[in-house]
């Protein structure tokens, strides 16, 4: 129990800085920033930016990304690039294994480019234009963060309350050994199994994707149902979403789309027989 506690600890004083750093944008776009255009001409590339930024292996990128879709400083579109895109504790995890460079690469490059068309299809779709700063001043009015105390102090008191959010719902999770009943119920269907893991992906921590890639190095899922998990691995950033942004009906929504894009490219690359 000590070791799970101590873990705990660790992962989510590691979201520390993503989280302040989020907070200390929306503060200065709330105090500072008076041309929204800068926002929509930066947005119109967010998708490409948010796909490249979400491989880097910390699941702190997500929890940003949530933060700042929480208040419409990014969009939806940017919000599922980083999602899809985000390798979590998979690309650890296969260096450790030892796979090959090739295989590492091949992995890297469909999430970055799944994460890049997906997002893009999103916005172009959704068109959904939001006046950041009002969203942010209801954010403050909802947290009673006494946002007057400036932005460095306010900032310090949103991420101190979503950590501590954070590191109990961890706490409990990595509390939970679910892999020994992953292990019973996965198979190497070429629709089942991607659908199953899929929603294993969605697990708010990293033990997830950790879970999901020894399946794949151990032969035991093929290559789409892998892209399928790991697709949906944002680690806490699910948390965060569902912390931060008011509407739950939307955040449910996220979520299922999430499942939904993840499983079908999972099942077309178990298809096609994509190794």
């Amino acid at each position: 129990m000590m070791d799970i506690l101590i873990d705990t600890i660790i992962d989510t004083l590691k979201l520390v800085p993503f989280l302040f750093v989020s907070f200390i944008l929306m503060e200065v776009i709330e105090h500072k920033l008076n041309n929204k255009k800068i926002l929509e001409k930066t947005n119109k590339f967010g998708p490409i930016v948010g796909s490249l930024l979400g491989i880097i292996p910390q699941c702190g990128m997500t929890a940003m990304a949530s933060n700042l879709y929480s208040v419409r400083v990014i969009t939806l579109g940017t919000l599922m690039s980083i999602f899809l895109s985000c390798s979590d504790e998979m690309l650890p995890m296969l260096i450790a294994n030892r796979a090959s460079f090739s295989l590492i690469m091949k992995i890297l490059l469909v999430k970055v480019l799944l994460g890049m068309l997906m997002g893009l299809i999103i916005d172009f779709v959704s068109r959904k234009k939001v006046n950041s700063q009002v969203v942010i001043e209801e954010m403050c009015d909802n947290e009673h963060c006494h946002c007057e105390d400036g932005i460095f102090i306010s900032s310090l008191k949103h991420t101190m309350k979503i950590v501590i959010f954070i590191f109990v719902i961890s706490l409990i999770l990595n509390s939970f050994d679910y892999s020994i009943y992953i292990d019973k119920i996965i198979n190497n269907s070429k629709i089942i199994a991607p659908i199953i893991l899929s929603f294993v992906g969605l697990i708010p921590n990293c033990a997830s994707s950790i879970l999901i890639t020894k399946l794949y190095l151990d032969d035991i899922i093929l290559f789409g149902s892998m892209i399928s998990g790991l697709l949906v691995s944002s680690g806490v950033g699910i948390l965060v979403l569902f912390r931060q942004n008011k509407s739950v009906k939307e955040n449910i929504m996220i979520v299922l789309l999430l499942v939904i894009i993840s499983s079908i490219w999972g099942i077309i690359f178990n298809f096609v027989n994509f190794r």
